[in-house]
This record gives C-alpha cells, structure tokens and sequence, in this order.
C-alpha cells in the first residue's frame, strides 16, 4: 500500500522563504517559456530557406511543440503533488534552457525540432506549478492580483511572440531567436537557486501509467488533426484529418471512463470532480472561448495585413504589439477590481467589448484602413484582458485546496486546445469563404478578404452566445465575505 501521508517540503533551517519573490520569478521564468510557444510563426519562411525544408517540415517546429505540451501537461498534477516546488523549477527551466540550446546550435531541421520538443517539456511544466504556487501561498482575496500577473503570461506572451521574432529577424539570423533566451534562462536558474523554496507540501501518490498512455494519445492526437486542418488547407496533409482527431475522441471517452474509475483515489492522473464546481465548469468554458478567439485572431490578422493589404513581415509584427501591450497593462489592474467587485462585473462587460471587436473585424476588406485595424485589435485585447483574470481566478479559485493540482493541469491542457482549435477553426472558416468568393470570380486577393470576413462574421455571432454564458460567471466562495468583494 503506497502510503499517501504528506512530506514536508518546508524551506531549511535558516532560511527565509519569500512567497512574493518566488512567484514573481516563476512569472517571468513563465513568460519567457510561454513567448516561444509562437516565436516561430513569423520564422517558418526564413527556416524554409536556410535549412532548404517543405513547408510542411517546417510546419512540425510549432505541431511538435504543442504535442509534447499536450502529452507532458496532464501528468503536471501527479508531479506538484509527489515533487517540492523547487525540483521542479529546476527541472522546467533545465529543459527549457537545454532544449534552447540545442535549437540555437542546431546543425539541421531534425535536431531542431529535438530543441523545439526539449523546451516544450519544461514549458509544460512551469505554467502548472505557477498556478498551483500562487494558489496555495496567495490569499483568496488578493489572488485577483496574482493571477493579473499570470494572465500576461498566459495572453500577452503569445500575441507578442510574432512581434519579437519578427523584430529579432529583421537585425540577426534565425539563430538569434534562441541565443537571446538563453541568458535570461540562465538568470532565472540562478535567482531560483537563491529564491526558491519548497511551498507546497507534497504527497506519495502513484502514476497510473494506463492514464497517461490514454491522456496522450487523446490531447495529442485532438492538437494533432486540429493543427492539421491549417496545413490541409494549404495542401500540406501529412495524413487525412479525420485520423488523428478520430483517434483523439475515441482516446479521450477512454481517458474520462477511467478517470472515473479511479474517482478521487490516488492513482487519478487528472481528477474530474473538479467540473462538479459549477463556478470552475462555467469559467473553463468560457477561458476556452476566449483562447480560442485569441489564438483565432493571431492566425487571422498576419494573413490579412500580408496577403490582403500587401505589409511585410516587420510591419505586422509591430502592428500586432500594441493590442498584446495593452493586455499586458491591463491585467494588473483587472487583477485588483477582481479582488474588490468580483467576477462578473468585470467578464460580463469583457464579453460585450471582445464581441463588439469581432463585429468590427467582420466589417475587413481589401480597402480597410491600417489604423483600423490596430484599433479594433486594441479593442478585443482589452475586451479579453477584462475576461482572463477573472475568469481564470474564478475556475481555479472555487477549488478545494486538494484539487488545485488537478485544476491546474485541467486549465492548462484546455488553455493547449483551444488555442490549436482557435488555429484550426479560424483558418477552416476562411479557406471555405475564400474558396466560395473565388468560385463567383473574385481575385486571389479580394478571394482571401472574403474567406477572412467570413471567419471573423461567424466568430462574432457566437460572442452572442458568450455574453450570454458571461452572465452566469460566479465568484469562487473562498473569495465571498473578503474584505470589499460582494457576494455573487
């Protein structure tokens, strides 16, 4: 019998533990982690180029990343359980560092991609443990304000993950894009040694390895088809569609019945009563939403201004920045009017605003002005800025302190899913409207407005259906009665 008593994993003798410290360097240490998760986007043609690759290859850089997130994530709540804080830490940026390193002196296209599935482990790994972290040491009534932190991770990384590849490439080589991190890596290795304690207690549970084997095949072969869906579009199937994704269904109706199964014992890998909480299950649904429609956008946007309104690839970057800035501004801020009103004052006004942006994006065509585009893009991130914070609070929040592991990786493997859904759906929904316009003889490149109008006037019309949902947002209990948060 595997003993499920909880080790003490307190800081030693001597030293002071600082929660504050620790969690603002798993922030940054997660902000650089999470920015390479789109760096590559703006660097697939250069690679093509220099390494002499298909598009297709090429393509795997991004696939083969969010794969190995896919399969490495769900297992993140078995490690914050059985492993202390700071052997994880270590572990997650020693992966990402080597994988970084690997890829900066990569010969060739195959060890790349080796660097590329090295730094998605420790990737995997960190944005978990930062939630878990903040939950377990922050107070429910300033969690608000730790999680407007985790949300610039979590949002503004990847929007700002084209504009720094794309202002890196146009000075240096490809190269480049990995060399930069790997100080900064090694800054975070450094302060951890000095910061990083054990502030969580862990426990002696056991791996059920049949879990793992189904949660991977599930995630990965569900990420796998629905990247695929942009790369068929382009002529670039590697195997038909309906496999992967085939094959992801029937992996995960597995996954669930056995997770049932184990029900709240210690072999669970993911431990589904968390969508008990009705406030957890709302949030989720929407966290989903809102990823979605982010990742969506960020597919969407570089098409249009480059192939629609003939920009290159440095002034698409910059034009992308200033919504992914005004995200990262606002976070703090929605972080304190959380902990003070709660959740839906804030999502349910966030929902109007992002819904108001997709129906201005709707309106695109050949002849849309530049400023108007960077203004309904500011528009949506602030409407998304007002959904994260509270919404990933809320989900995580409304947990038990013993399901904080197992929401983590939940919100976290979600969060992978919908952003591959948001590629794949976004880009769907524009080859089928492109492909329709160009039927009825438009060019190629009133053709490619079209298809992206018609993405964008789906997208909108579903946000209906958010602010709807948005109106249904509770706040968690642990937060109600705090000191100037009402009761929801």
């Amino acid at each position: 019998m595997v003993s499920t008593g909880t080790v003490p994993t307190a800081a030693p003798p001597g030293k002071t533990v600082r929660p504050g410290a620790v969690i603002a360097l798993l922030v940054v240490a997660a902000f650089v982690v999470i920015l390479n998760e789109t760096i590559m986007g703006v660097a697939l043609p250069e690679l093509m180029r220099e390494l002499e690759i298909t598009a297709a290859s090429a393509q795997w850089l991004t696939t083969a990343f969010l794969l190995t997130m896919a399969v490495v994530i769900p297992t993140t709540g078995f490690l914050i359980q059985r492993f202390p804080l700071r052997t994880l830490f270590f572990t997650a940026m020693g992966l990402f560092t080597l994988g970084t390193v690997i890829a900066a002196t990569a010969p060739g296209f195959g060890v790349l991609l080796v660097g590329r599935i090295v730094q998605a482990s420790g990737t995997a790994i960190m944005i978990p443990l930062l939630f878990t972290t903040v939950l377990n040491v922050v107070p429910a009534h300033r969690r608000g304000r730790m999680m407007g932190l985790i949300s610039i991770v979590i949002s503004v990384a990847p929007a700002v993950g084209p504009t720094v590849s794309g202002l890196i490439l146009s000075v240096f080589p490809w190269r480049a894009m990995f060399i930069v991190m790997i100080p900064i890596a090694l800054i975070a290795i450094a302060l951890g040694a000095r910061w990083v304690r054990n502030l969580t207690d862990t426990r002696r549970v056991t791996l059920d390895v049949i879990s793992v084997v189904l949660s991977a095949l599930a995630f990965g072969g569900l990420i796998f088809g629905l990247s695929s869906i942009g790369e068929a579009a382009g002529g670039h199937e590697i195997v038909p569609i309906w496999m992967p994704l085939a094959l992801g269904a029937i992996a995960l109706a597995a996954f669930v019945v056995r997770q049932l199964r184990l029900g709240s014992t210690d072999r669970v890998l993911l431990n589904l009563g968390v969508f008990r909480h009705s406030s957890f299950t709302v949030a989720v649904i929407l966290v989903v939403v809102a990823m979605t429609t982010l990742f969506g956008v960020l597919i969407l946007l570089p098409l249009y201004l480059q192939n629609v309104l003939g920009l290159g690839t440095l002034p698409t970057g910059l034009m992308l920045l200033p919504g992914g800035l005004l995200m990262g501004l606002m976070a703090p801020l929605v972080g304190n009017l959380f902990d003070r009103f709660g959740a839906r004052p804030l999502v349910l006004p966030g929902a109007v605003v992002a819904s108001v942006a997709l129906w201005g994006f709707a309106t695109l065509s050949a002849s849309t002005p530049v400023g108007f585009v960077i203004a309904v893009h500011c528009l949506l991130s602030l409407g998304l800025a007002f959904m994260f914070t509270p919404l990933m609070t809320s989900a995580l929040g409304s947990l038990p302190r013993e399901l904080y592991p197992h929401g983590s990786a939940i919100v976290s493997t979600v969060q992978q899913l919908a952003g591959a859904a948001g590629t794949a759906v976004f880009v769907t929904l524009m080859t089928v409207g492109a492909a329709s316009a160009a039927s009825g003889g438009a060019g190629v490149v009133d053709a490619t407005a079209s298809g992206i109008h018609t993405a964008f006037f789906v997208a909108a019309c579903l946000s209906i259906a958010v602010i709807v949902l948005a109106a249904f947002v509770r706040t968690p209990k642990q937060v109600e009665g705090a000191e100037g948060v009402p009761g929801h």
